[in-house]
C-alpha cells in the first residue's frame, strides 16, 4: 500500500502537466497577435510534449523535470500568445521600475537556460557515465549554452527569409547587442539552476531509480 501512495504522485504529475501544457497552448493560440510568431516561439512545446508522451514508458522523467517542462511552456505559450515585446506583465515591470524596454524577452531566455540545463543533467547523468562526476555541472552548462547560441542562429535564418515580419519573433526592441544579451541569460539561468536544484534532482534521479 506505501509503495502505491509512493507512487502516485510520479503518476499524476506528468498527466497533470501535460494537461496544464496543452490548455496553455490552446488559450495562447486563440486570437493571437501574429499566428506565425506564435508557432515559432511554441514550436518547442509543440514538438517536446508528445516526444515526452510517447517515450515515457521507456524513459519517464522526474517530477522536477516535468513541473519545469511544464512551466517553460507555459512562458512560450505567453511569449507566443502577445509576442515577447508586447507581453503586459513585462510592459508592467517596465514601468514600474522604469526600464527602456519589455524584459520579457530576457526572462524568456533566463528560463531557456534554467529549464533545459535539468534536462541536459538528468539526460547526462541516465545515460552516460558523468552521473557523480564533477564534470556533470560544467558541461551541462556548456550545452545549454551551446543551444542558446544555435537558437540565436535560428532567429537570424528567421530574420533573414522574413525580413521585416520576423521582427515580432526577434524581440530585439532595437538593441543591437540584444543576441549577446540572450545567451548571457541563458548563461545565468543555466548557472543558477544546476547550483539551486542539483541536491534535489539528485535525490529525485535516485528515488527514479529505486
Amino acid at each position: 500500500m506505501s509503495l502505491v501512495l509512493a507512487a502516485a504522485p510520479r503518476r499524476v504529475l506528468p498527466a497533470l502537466s501535460a494537461a496544464v501544457v496543452v490548455t496553455g497552448l490552446a488559450l495562447s493560440a486563440w486570437h493571437a497577435y501574429d499566428p506565425t510568431t506564435w508557432l515559432l516561439e511554441t514550436v518547442w512545446a509543440l514538438v517536446g510534449l508528445p516526444l515526452v508522451v510517447l517515450t515515457w514508458r521507456r524513459f519517464p522523467l522526474t517530477g522536477l523535470l516535468c513541473g519545469l517542462l511544464a512551466v517553460h511552456a507555459l512562458v512560450l505559450a505567453l511569449g507566443g500568445h502577445y509576442t515577447y515585446a508586447r507581453v503586459p506583465l513585462g510592459d508592467w515591470v517596465r514601468d514600474a521600475f522604469g526600464l527602456d524596454r519589455n524584459p520579457y524577452d530576457r526572462f524568456g531566455h533566463l528560463m531557456q537556460g534554467f529549464v533545459p540545463a535539468i534536462l541536459v543533467r538528468e539526460l547526462l547523468s541516465r545515460t552516460s557515465p558523468l552521473r557523480g562526476s564533477r564534470w556533470l555541472a560544467p558541461l551541462t552548462v556548456c550545452a545549454c549554452l551551446a543551444f542558446s547560441a544555435l537558437f540565436e542562429m535560428f532567429e537570424w535564418a528567421a530574420a533573414v527569409i522574413g525580413g521585416q515580419a520576423a521582427d515580432a519573433f526577434l524581440a530585439t526592441q532595437g538593441d543591437v547587442w540584444d543576441t549577446q544579451w540572450d545567451m548571457f541569460c541563458a548563461l545565468i539561468g543555466a548557472t543558477v539552476s544546476v547550483l539551486v536544484l542539483g541536491r534535489l534532482h539528485d535525490r529525485q534521479l535516485a528515488a527514479l531509480d529505486r
